[in-house]
């Protein structure tokens, strides 16, 4: 074969194995799931809640899987609980500090407050109430430093729940508002104020642990009080089979912040879409994953809300739900 015969030929065959490998590549890439991570690096991710929370956790396991990262291949996740008790949590918070972490994920104020002072060196995605209020981010548009995440800024929903009960209960006079220490100026002030304007009477039903809660439901039946409010609360929401189990035992109408506890049984709910929140909370964390800074991320709030009433509960509690009211239902639980 003449010299440049054989250089031809071998550029051929480089040729063809080029375009061979390419396809192949490209078949692997294909193959991939959406948004799959890089092989070989494992990334983990501290959560820290007062209470074990399956929903949530749940949640923003599913927002995980959704861009690619599969627990035991990429991604690793180290839950952290204070079972209801304030100390504990800190104490939570301060261990997951001092680990290796990519990122930690706090549910609810407490657990983000907690996550703060333990100053963790690790950048931190919070769902939370007011963190702009609470002191934890400068402000929703620029959080600065290491916390971003989504608020959940509750006082008109709040409100908005007292509406519903007035017009579910037009004769009641006193409601029993469940909430927690730390409620009292920040949240109390507005719902009373509320309250008094919707012709109601509050009675401020304090817990500190998930212990609590029988003895508040027992005062408040003690009161007369026609129903209950819980406040927003992570705490309430890790218990909120209990909730459920004493409103339906003490007789006694309750409204919460969202559609699980109507699904586990309760009343009526209106709230966002917590779900939702928590799978989207996954993205802020794919986003730092990737190299974005935390103070760069704007804290955002809920796109959804719902109103979800549990037909068979007010039947049991011998209550008609008004037409106008169901007609308004994103769900009505028959």
């Amino acid at each position: 074969m003449r010299p440049n015969a054989a250089r031809d030929h071998h550029r051929m065959i480089a040729g063809r194995r080029a375009l061979l490998l390419s396809l192949a590549l490209g078949l692997v890439c294909a193959s991939s799931p959406a948004g799959a991570q890089p092989a070989g690096k494992t990334y983990r991710i501290g959560w820290l809640a007062p209470g074990a929370n399956p929903d949530n956790l749940g949640a923003f396991r599913a927002g995980l899987r959704a861009l690619g990262y599969l627990e035991g291949q990429n991604v690793v996740l180290e839950p952290r609980y204070a079972e209801g008790r304030d100390e504990q949590l800190l104490a939570a918070a301060t261990a997951l500090s001092r680990s290796n972490l990519d990122v930690v994920v706090t549910d609810g104020s407490v657990a983000t407050a907690a996550m703060k002072q333990a100053a963790p060196a690790a950048a931190v995605v919070f769902v939370s109430g007011d963190p702009v209020a609470m002191g934890l981010v400068s402000s929703l548009s620029r959080p600065g430093g290491a916390m971003t995440g989504f608020a959940i800024i509750s006082t008109e929903l709040n409100v908005k729940r007292l509406e519903l009960l007035r017009e579910t209960l037009p004769r009641a006079t006193r409601l029993g508002i469940l909430h927690e220490p730390r409620h009292r100026k920040s949240i109390l002030p507005a719902i009373e104020a509320g309250a008094r304007t919707l012709g109601f009477q509050l009675m401020r039903l304090e817990v500190r642990t998930a212990g609590n809660l029988e003895g508040a439901f027992a005062a408040a039946v003690k009161e007369r009080v026609a129903a209950v409010v819980p406040v927003a609360s992570a705490l309430f929401h890790a218990e909120k089979q209990q909730l459920v189990s004493l409103a339906a035992k003490h007789h006694l109408p309750t409204v919460y912040e969202n559609r699980a506890f109507v699904e586990a049984g309760g009343l009526m709910s209106y709230g966002p879409d917590v779900a939702d929140v928590f799978r989207r909370a996954a993205t802020h964390v794919d986003r730092i994953l990737k190299g974005t800074r935390p103070a760069d991320l704007p804290v955002e709030q809920p796109t959804k809300f719902e109103l979800v009433i549990n037909q068979r509960t007010a039947r049991a509690l011998g209550l008609t739900i008004p037409n106008a009211l169901l007609l308004q239902a994103d769900r009505v639980i028959e």
